[in-house]
């Protein structure tokens, strides 16, 4: 009787079609992993060693006002009842108000994540672009003087401090050869000549029509995403090459090759279709390390994006807003994860 109740349960379970329970254990995913964000950026917001009602009120309020402001914020409540408000606050997209400006941290972070958008996805076409064919080539001339070039270019990449290249480049590129443009998203001439539809200030002007605007604000942009494009460059070339050294060590590899099948087929449609599922994660987390905010780039270049937004906001105790910023980052992070494994279910049947 008892197998039967299980065999009943068994075809229960699966009765449901594939797409639902992978639906269900992903939304469920999800919830937990932004659940448990959630948590640490709460419980960081608590032991920080920052009085949220002084950081509101100033040093000089009377007790009354203290008093009012701490009843209004609820910190006279239980922690599980404050990480409950926090919790529904969060899901509304409320991130409370910017102690600097004193307007709602989620305009803040919604003006600035495009600056943020536009420098990292330029940055990381130029890293796919370039480091995907030099880690490919670097593999299958393995000891060639383009294997030595690649391995040097990732090494400077990843041992060079991103600040000093920044300033070395204003300093050649901007100072010396005039050959781009200065810190900042456009010249002063062109601040908020085109309307923002989307943010993405080459994409406005160009729905604007106005190519003045986007050929300046394209000379600004085109050194900091090259810096960031050769970070990513960096680190992808690394790992295509290491990557399509292990695919043609293959058995598979060398067959086709007795075969007669031509190098050129060899490498891209044999061993490279191998290894895309891999790319896909490390594109997917350096597309993300770039999306959380390039903070030294941001920086250098006075750059008004998130990176930038969550350092100046940190300097000035604006608690508000760190955890805003920190509450997006992570959310950026789950979403790029889930986008990759989708990308998986497409270039790998086995996934499906």
């Amino acid at each position: 009787m008892a197998l039967i109740e299980d065999n009943g349960k068994g075809r229960a379970r699966a009765s449901l079609p594939p797409w639902i329970q992978t639906a269900f254990l992903t939304i469920g995913s999800i919830a937990m992993t932004m659940l448990g964000l959630l948590f640490v950026t709460f419980i960081i917001g608590r032991v920080m060693p920052i009085d949220p009602v002084l950081a509101i009120v100033g040093e000089r309020a009377s007790q009354s006002t203290y008093d009012a402001v701490f009843l209004e914020l609820g910190l006279d409540k239980p922690l599980i009842v404050q990480f409950a408000y926090y919790i529904w606050d969060v899901l509304h997209l409320d991130f409370g108000t910017s102690l600097l400006n004193a307007r709602p941290v989620a305009e803040d972070i919604a003006r600035v994540f495009p600056a943020t958008l536009e420098l990292a996805t330029l940055g990381i076409f130029f890293g796919i672009v370039f480091g995907v064919p030099l880690g490919v080539v670097a593999a299958a001339r393995k000891g060639s003087w383009i294997d030595q070039l690649a391995r040097v270019l990732a090494l400077v990449g990843y041992s060079m401090p991103i600040f000093w290249l920044g300033l070395m480049g204003l300093l050649i590129f901007y100072g010396i050869l005039g050959w781009v443009g200065g810190p900042g998203r456009v010249g002063i001439f062109y601040v908020d000549v085109v309307p923002s539809v989307t943010g993405l200030i080459l994409v406005d002007a160009a729905l604007d029509g106005n190519w003045d605007v986007f050929k300046d604000a394209f000379s600004h942009i085109i050194l900091p995403a090259s810096l960031l494009g050769y970070y990513s460059l960096a680190y992808i070339s690394r790992m295509t090459r290491s990557f399509m050294l292990e695919q043609l060590s293959a058995e598979y590899i060398t067959t086709a090759r007795v075969k007669g099948m031509s190098e050129w087929d060899v490498i891209w449609k044999h061993a490279f279709r191998n290894i895309r599922v891999q790319l896909i994660t490390v594109i997917a987390l350096s597309y993300a390390t770039l999306l959380e905010g390039s903070v030294l780039t941001e920086i250098i270049f006075s750059w008004p994006g998130i990176g930038s937004y969550i350092t100046t906001a940190l300097l000035s105790a604006d608690m508000n807003a760190v955890l805003g910023g920190t509450v997006v980052v992570g959310l950026i992070f789950i979403l790029l994860n889930i986008f990759s494994d989708l990308l998986y279910k497409v270039f790998d049947p086995r996934a499906k």
